[in-house]
C-alpha cells in the first residue's frame, strides 16, 4: 500500500501542482549560479558609492523574502567583518542610523512592511539596496540617488525564489567584502547532485516521499543547532505554505533550559501530545560536541518512536544551509501533494491581503 501511495506522487503532481511549483523547486541551484552572476554584473557601476566602512548592515523583508537575511546574518556570525542584523516589520529598529547600511528585499516589491521601512530609511539619509523583480521599490531606486535597485526574475511564488534572492544577497555581501566566496562552482555541483538525488518525482520511492508519508498524520516537531536556525525556520514556514501544516521548532542548546521537560522522558514531566510528535532533528557535521551530545542524549530519552535525522551535507556551514532547504522544499511539495493540496496555493494569505487593501491607513 505504502509503495503505492508513492508511486502515485507523479500522478499527484500531474492534478495539483497547478502553477509549476516542482519546477522552480528543480532551478534552485541553476538560481543562485545565475543570480551570483547577474549581481557581479549589476553592482559593478555603482559599487564605488557603496564601498564605506559600514557599522553593520541591515536587512528588511518579511515571508519568502524576507528569510535570506536570516541565512546572511548567521553567515556572518561565524564568517563576517561586521554584524548584520534583520528587521521583519513596518518600522526600522530605534537603534538604527545611516551608518547601517540597508538591504530592502521584496520579490513583488510590493511588500507593504518593507515599504514602509524602507521609506523611514530613505528619511533618515539611508543606502538601500534592493532587491526585487519590479513594483514600488523598485520604482523608488529611480527617484533617488542613494537607493540601489539589483533586479531579480519575476512570475513565481516569492517562497519558490529564494535561490534568485539569497544569491543576490550573497554575493552583494561577497563584493563588499563583508563575507568570503561561500558557494563556489564545485559547491553548486553538489548541490544539484543534491536536487536531483531528493526529487520526489525522480525518485518516488526515496527518502523523501516516504518520510512524507510518515509525516502525514502526526503533529510535527523540529529540532536542529543555532546555526541551522535559519533552515528550520524556513522549514517551518514552508510547512505552512505549502503544505498548509504547523510544525513546532525548537533550537538547541537553547531548548534544553525550557522545552525539553515538555518532551519529557524522565520521571513524571511530559506533555500529553509528545509521544505523538513526528520528530525530525536537523544537524550537520560541524556542530559543537556539546550539542552533539545534548542531541544524542534527547534522542536517546525522546519519548517518541516517530524520529528521523536530517542531516545536512557540504564543505561550508553555507553549502550545509543550501541543503538543506533543497531537502525541505522537496518535502514540503511532497507532503502537500499527500494531502491534496496545491504546494502554491496561499488562499488565506491573499485574503488578508485583499481585507488590507480595503482598509485606509
Amino acid at each position: 500500500m505504502v509503495n503505492e501511495m508513492v508511486e502515485d506522487m507523479i500522478q499527484l503532481a500531474t492534478v495539483l501542482d497547478k502553477q509549476g511549483m516542482i519546477g522552480f523547486t528543480r532551478s534552485f541551484v541553476e538560481d543562485i549560479r545565475k543570480g551570483q552572476e547577474a549581481t557581479r554584473s549589476e553592482l559593478l557601476p555603482w559599487l564605488t558609492q557603496i564601498s564605506h566602512r559600514w557599522d553593520g548592515i541591515l536587512f528588511l523583508g518579511m515571508g519568502g523574502s524576507g528569510a535570506g537575511g536570516d541565512y546572511i546574518s548567521m553567515l556572518a556570525d561565524k564568517e563576517g567583518t561586521m554584524p548584520v542584523r534583520v528587521s521583519k516589520g513596518y518600522d526600522l529598529p530605534n537603534w538604527w542610523n545611516n551608518n547601517w547600511l540597508v538591504v530592502a528585499t521584496s520579490y513583488s516589491g510590493n511588500t507593504e512592511e518593507t515599504i514602509s521601512a524602507t521609506e523611514q530609511a530613505l528619511k533618515e539619509n539611508g543606502t538601500i539596496i534592493v532587491i526585487s523583480s519590479g513594483g514600488i521599490l523598485a520604482g523608488m531606486c529611480e527617484l533617488s540617488q542613494t537607493m540601489h535597485l539589483i533586479s531579480c526574475p519575476s512570475g513565481q511564488p516569492p517562497r519558490t525564489a529564494f535561490g534568485h534572492l539569497f544569491s543576490r544577497q550573497l554575493a552583494l555581501l561577497v563584493e563588499l567584502k563583508i563575507l568570503p566566496n561561500l558557494l563556489d562552482e564545485n559547491a553548486l555541483m553538489r548541490l544539484s547532485s543534491a536536487c536531483e538525488e531528493n526529487d520526489i518525482l525522480l525518485n518516488p520511492e526515496g527518502d523523501v516521499a516516504s518520510l512524507a508519508l510518515n509525516l502525514t498524520n502526526s503533529p510535527i516537531a523540529i529540532l536542529g543547532p543555532s546555526e541551522l536556525a535559519p533552515s528550520i525556520t524556513r522549514f517551518k514556514n514552508q510547512l505552512n505554505e505549502n503544505s498548509s501544516r504547523f510544525a513546532r521548532i525548537g533550537i538547541l542548546p537553547e531548548m534544553n533550559h525550557n522545552e525539553i521537560v515538555a518532551w519529557g522522558g524522565v520521571g513524571e514531566d511530559q506533555d500529553p501530545e509528545a509521544k505523538n510528535q513526528a520528530l525530525l532533528m536537523i544537524s550537520w557535521d560541524g556542530m559543537h560536541p556539546r550539542v552533539k551530545q545534548r542531541m544524542d542524549w534527547f534522542v536517546a530519552n525522546c519519548p517518541t518512536d516517530n524520529a528521523w535525522k536530517v542531516h545536512g551535507e557540504g564543505a561550508s556551514l553555507c553549502e550545509v544551509l543550501m541543503h538543506q532547504c533543497i531537502m525541505m522544499d522537496w518535502l514540503s511539495i511532497a507532503l502537500a501533494l499527500l494531502h491534496g493540496k496545491d504546494p502554491a496555493s496561499i488562499d488565506t494569505i491573499i485574503s488578508l491581503k485583499n481585507h488590507l487593501e480595503q482598509i485606509s491607513q
